[in-house]
C-alpha cells in the first residue's frame, strides 16, 4: 500500500486493513481505530477515553503503542501542532493540511491548494544536500470565528441604559 493513498471507514474496511497489512484483527486496534475516526484531531488521552467506553479494560500503554503501530503503517496520521501533545486523524488519503485557532485549540482540515504532494518545494543553496521531498506539512494558525465572536463580546459589551 502507496503512502498516504487510502481511506478507510467502518471496521469491516480497518479488519480488511490491518490484514493486508500482515496485523491481527484486534479488538484493541479496532477500538482505537473507531475511536480516531469518531473525534479526529484528538490526542492519545482522549483516544483512550473515548476507546474505553466500548472496551473498558484498554490500557493507555496498549492504546500508544497501536497508535505508533497504526501511523507506521499509514492508517493514522499524526501531527504535532505547537504547544500541544501530538494529534491522530484517519484521514490519510489525501495531502491535506491544518488550520489551529491558538485561542480553543480547534483544529480544521484544510484542502491543499496544489492537491498533490508536496505542495511546496524548497529552494537549496549551495551547501545544502537537496532531498527528494514526499511532503510539505503546513499548519495554519489564527483564531476562529467563535472565538473572534467571543472576543469581541468581551470588548463590547452590551450598553447598559438606566432610566429614572
Amino acid at each position: 500500500m502507496g503512502f498516504m493513498t487510502e481511506h478507510f471507514d467502518g471496521q469491516d474496511a480497518w479488519a480488511a486493513a490491518l490484514r493486508a497489512h500482515g496485523r491481527r484483527v484486534t479488538k484493541q486496534r479496532l477500538a482505537v481505530l473507531a475511536a480516531v475516526e469518531r473525534h479526529p484531531h484528538s490526542p492519545a488521552e482522549s483516544i483512550l477515553a473515548a476507546a474505553r467506553a466500548e472496551l473498558p479494560e484498554l490500557t493507555a500503554q496498549s492504546v500508544y503503542v497501536v497508535l505508533g503501530d497504526l501511523t507506521d503503517l499509514h492508517m493514522l496520521r499524526r501531527f504535532e501542532p505547537p504547544h500541544s501533545p501530538a494529534l491522530y486523524e484517519t484521514r490519510v488519503d489525501d495531502n491535506h493540511h491544518h488550520a489551529i485557532c491558538i485561542s480553543c485549540g480547534r483544529v480544521e482540515d484544510v484542502d491543499c491548494a496544489v492537491g498533490h504532494a508536496p505542495c511546496l518545494t524548497p529552494h537549496w543553496d549551495e551547501k545544502s544536500k537537496p532531498m527528494t521531498i514526499q511532503i510539505a506539512d503546513v499548519m495554519y494558525q489564527g483564531i476562529c470565528q467563535d472565538c473572534q465572536q467571543s472576543q469581541k463580546q468581551a470588548f463590547n459589551p452590551p450598553l447598559q441604559i438606566n432610566e429614572k
